[in-house]
């Protein structure tokens, strides 16, 4: 049993059974609606044809679905092909046609040095209109587009163990995320408090008298306040729940094997909301200070939520792992001897006698990089992976793995922003061998070479970041100025301007 999981095995995906039935998501209809004055978007970037070119042999459907890019790169399929070579890693942009993104967003990716097949990351960034579903009152509301509401969305999903996640979370997070809003609509406009429920129709169930099922009013004497923006947050973390939901309903017929690390940025009624479920990171640069907006979730991050689950739920664990955690590995021979241990409900260490239970796997295990939860998986929240399961056993991973993003609240109001002031998004790519302050660094460098209202600063800022994380081709690998190596891994970056004239009007 303790051979199963020797090594560590990342993202081994194999066909599991459905899990339980839970709540259905609301139905989401085709298309994103959008005002009029949206900037409108190109077509999605076709698959890359099998047999053109330098192309490899035929691929299948599901291999060339895997490669589709972002829509507002706007490739061709000889751009797709160059997006696709490991050798040259080509720097992805939008087209500079005059038709940008909102608010000028720069974006670039690239890549990976040959980790995986094709680049395991996707993006997104759409103006969405919100229609209220009804009034506050409970009466349907007159279809008008003068009542909803719009906001502002770009997301960065990180894919792992194939594609087909992070392309799924691209195209559909968006659309939860309105139709979460869509009972919102009248209550944020309405500066009072929102009300604590919202009436039901006549005959629908919850619509009777239950006054009889209400308790002594002394016993609800005190009132939580809830505000507006914590409403706009749990509308976002609903709708990861029910993004991720929706994958394992339809990931048999629409083969959606493996998951994603999603980061994504809302901007609504002057506040920018960052959610971030994985390893991907945002941080703001404002007047050369850096002001984090989002943490990693890995198996060290998260230890004691982890344990906390093992502890109270042992059965997850399959007689293979321990929910204890020690420096190292126990050895057989240890019996009996007291080793430094640590549980759920410990930041430090202490001394315990290892008896045979402390033999298991460790629940986390490894450092850094290469930590790892139940010696498989490096990241403990995303959307997806349904399917996978420990190396060589049915033990399903999915328990530990959190679809609920963390959410982060930025008031644009508050501040005055010129236009040096960016929100920098990237997937873990960056960040393995990029710091904070390094792209500050960045930031300053190759703005200050552009007139400050030049749109296209912000892309070859962009790229700039890209370039600087893939590093150059050295010495059978990629290095950067220093001789270390560059990140291998498929990178990719949004830079959103917070300041200038018109940027978020």
């Amino acid at each position: 049993m303790l051979n199963r999981v020797r090594s560590a095995v990342a993202h081994l995906v194999s066909s599991g059974g459905a899990p339980p039935p839970r709540p259905k998501s609301p139905d989401l209809p085709n298309s994103t609606s959008a005002p009029p004055a949206a900037p409108p978007q190109g077509p999605r970037s076709p698959p890359a044809r099998a047999g053109s070119g330098s192309a490899a042999p035929a691929r299948t459907v599901e291999a060339r679905a895997s490669f589709s890019r972002p829509t507002f790169l706007q490739l061709s399929p000889g751009g797709l092909r160059r997006a696709d070579d490991h050798a040259g890693r080509a720097v992805q942009s939008p087209p500079d046609t005059g038709r940008r993104l909102p608010w000028s967003t720069g974006y670039a990716e690239v890549i990976n040095a040959g980790k995986s097949r094709h680049n395991e990351d996707q993006a997104c960034c759409e103006v969405v209109y919100v229609e209220g579903r009804r009034s506050v009152s409970g009466a349907p509301r007159e279809p008008s587009r003068g009542q909803g509401l719009c906001f502002y969305y770009w997301g960065l999903f990180d894919g792992h163990a194939g594609g087909r996640a992070a392309e799924m979370a691209s195209r559909l997070l968006h659309r939860h995320i309105r139709e979460q809003l869509k009972d919102l609509v009248e209550i944020l406009q309405d500066p009072s408090p929102p009300p604590l429920c919202l009436p039901s129709t006549p005959g629908a169930p919850g619509s009777s008298d239950s006054s009889h099922l209400v308790g002594p009013q002394s016993c609800w004497s005190s009132q939580k306040e809830v505000t507006h923006e914590s409403l706009v947050v749990g509308a976002i973390e609903n709708a990861f729940q029910f993004m991720d939901e929706q994958m394992a309903r339809e990931r048999r017929g629409h083969q959606v094997e493996g998951g994603c690390c999603a980061l994504v940025v809302v901007y609504l009624l002057g506040k920018v909301y960052v959610a971030n479920a994985g390893d991907s990171r945002a941080i703001i640069v404002r007047n050369g200070e850096i002001i984090p907006m989002s943490r990693e979730f890995t198996p060290e991050t998260e230890r004691q939520r982890l344990q906390m689950l093992g502890f109270l739920k042992p059965e997850l664990l399959g007689g293979e792992f321990t929910h204890l955690e020690f420096p190292r590995r126990v050895q057989p021979k240890e019996l009996g001897q007291r080793m430094l241990y640590r549980d759920q409900n410990m930041t430090g260490w202490a001394y315990k006698k290892i008896e045979l239970e402390d033999l298991r796997f460790p629940l986390v295990c490894g450092e850094g990089k290469k930590a790892r939860m139940m010696a498989t998986i490096g990241v403990t929240r995303g959307l997806g992976d349904h399917n996978l399961r420990v190396c060589s056993s049915t033990l399903p991973i999915k328990p530990f793995l959190s679809s609920f993003p963390e959410v982060r609240v930025y008031d644009l109001t508050q501040y005055e922003h010129c236009p040096d002031d960016v929100l920098v998004l990237g997937t873990d790519g960056l960040w393995d061998v990029t710091s904070d302050c390094e792209v500050a660094a960045t930031v300053d460098r190759v703005l200050s070479a552009y007139e400050p209202n030049d749109p296209s600063r912000y892309t070859a800022l962009a790229q700039a970041l890209v370039l600087g994380a893939r590093g150059t081709p050295r010495d059978r690998g990629w290095r950067l100025p220093n001789n270390k190596l560059g990140s291998g891994d498929d990178i990719s970056v949004f830079v959103i301007p917070l300041g200038g004239p018109g940027s978020y009007s």
